[in-house]
């Protein structure tokens, strides 16, 4: 996650340099991508902790850890919602892609 994430940053700030509309609706996009690895990371870290109660303090930590570049991909994106309205003059129409599911699902119970 943490190289998906390297690397929006990397080309959101290559899409502002440039005024590179197509580039910045790439990295727009691809925001489900991130959302994706953190739900399956939040999940897996869940199972561990289900499976063994010693593994909650270090998940925990992970969990936090991923939330935060999760965070930094969403903030690569709203900085290519930015190129997109210097180079156009206007805000995107449609609703940003998300595939950020953690907080909508119930969580699983253990069996």
């Amino acid at each position: 996650m943490v190289d998906v994430v390297r690397d929006q940053l990397a080309r959101v700030l290559q899409s502002y340099e440039r005024r590179d509309v197509a580039l910045a609706l790439d990295v727009w996009r691809k925001d489900q991508e991130i959302d994706a690895l953190n739900t399956g990371l939040f999940r897996e870290l869940l199972t561990f902790m289900m499976e063994d109660p010693r593994n909650i303090t270090f998940c925990t930590h992970m969990l936090f850890c991923a939330k935060n570049i999760e965070r930094i991909g969403d903030h690569a994106t709203n900085i290519a919602e930015t190129v997109y309205y210097i180079v156009q003059g206007s805000e995107l129409k449609e609703e940003r892609p998300k595939a950020d599911i953690t907080s909508r699902e119930p969580l699983p119970l253990p069996s």
